[in-house]
């Protein structure tokens, strides 16, 4: 494996995660694998446990970390083949990226959607961008488009904790005071594709994700009736795709409730944080034994350093 762009980087998910799982209780044992070598992270769009759980993995496996903040600390960068560049930007990916390629041995990155023009953002200029014009391995901390660090910490997550081989696992929208992307959505479903689960979907009419990603999913536009019998529930919210970058609703009905936590199967609850407390979840229910969103987050660090090692192990 040279990059890790999305799931589809993955050759073997059950073989993936059992290693992932393994790789918990012994985390240092692979401490000189990355001796010698540094990773460099590069930042376009903040991050807490992205950041620490991606430092954090690195240092297991023995690497040097660099971090940068490019919403700060880093010119503006041009993406545009043949752009005279006589406005804002002030450097071109192309030297950029064959520059930082200099200073790494392993590049990971995080960049957000812009929300303005889903062709633009579905293109992943940045991510390909450098990819392209790298000359060492390049990681996706959350692109444009998908997460799949935090999918590959979900199937760890429901693997870990599930009680029977095919459990009912349900994906709802909540409501957010502000538009959000579809990444991290994007990459649970498709992880979930890959996983032997009753996935559903549900969220209100006009939110449907790109049908190029949910594919044969089942939706079910009524959220109460979607989360009976679950097993799990992973909340998550995400702004339009069809009319794109777009909040159609902020319906507080949609929040996730105890009452509504009742209709499952003593469901676990889910969510990748940072989360709005009684806008998205209401407080009992994710400071109840069933959530766990704080392991869910520690297993970032393994998602990370499972991916690191495999990169660094190639190459």
């Amino acid at each position: 494996m040279n990059n890790y762009f999305s799931i589809e980087d993955i050759d073997s998910l059950p073989d993936w995660v059992s290693e992932a799982i393994e790789m918990k209780k012994t985390p240092m044992s692979n401490k000189t694998l990355g001796v010698d070598k540094t990773i460099g992270l590069l930042f376009f769009n903040p991050s807490l446990r992205t950041r620490l759980s991606t430092q954090k993995a690195a240092l297991n496996l023995g690497m040097n970390v660099i971090v940068m903040n490019f919403t700060g600390e880093g010119w503006s960068l041009e993406y545009g083949d043949g752009t005279v560049m006589d406005q804002g930007n002030s450097e071109h990916v192309k030297e950029a990226a064959q520059v930082v390629s200099q200073y790494c041995d392993v590049l990971a990155i995080r960049a957000f959607a812009k929300l303005e023009n889903r062709e633009d953002d579905y293109s992943e200029k940045v991510l390909k961008s450098f990819i392209q014009y790298a000359s060492i391995p390049v990681i996706n901390m959350e692109s444009a488009t998908g997460h799949p660090l935090q999918a590959l910490t979900d199937a760890i997550t429901i693997t870990e904790h599930k009680k029977i081989d095919k459990p009912k696992v349900v994906l709802s929208w909540a409501p957010h005071p502000k538009a959000l992307p579809q990444a991290v959505a994007n990459s649970f479903v498709e992880m979930m594709q890959r996983m032997d689960a009753n996935f559903v979907i549900t969220h209100p009419v006009g939110f449907e994700l790109a049908s190029q990603i949910t594919k044969e999913v089942p939706i079910n536009y009524n959220q109460e009736n979607a989360l009976k019998d679950a097993d799990f529930v992973y909340v998550k919210n995400w702004s339009a795709y069809e009319d794109y970058g777009k909040t159609l609703t902020d319906d507080p009905s949609w929040k996730i409730s105890q009452e509504k936590m009742n209709l499952t199967n003593d469901a676990k609850f889910m969510h990748c944080l940072p989360v709005r407390r009684n806008v998205v979840v209401d407080d009992d229910v994710i400071d109840s034994e069933n959530s766990i969103v704080i392991e869910q987050a520690n297993n970032r660090t393994y998602a990370a350093q499972l991916v690191l090692k495999k990169i660094l192990q190639n190459n």
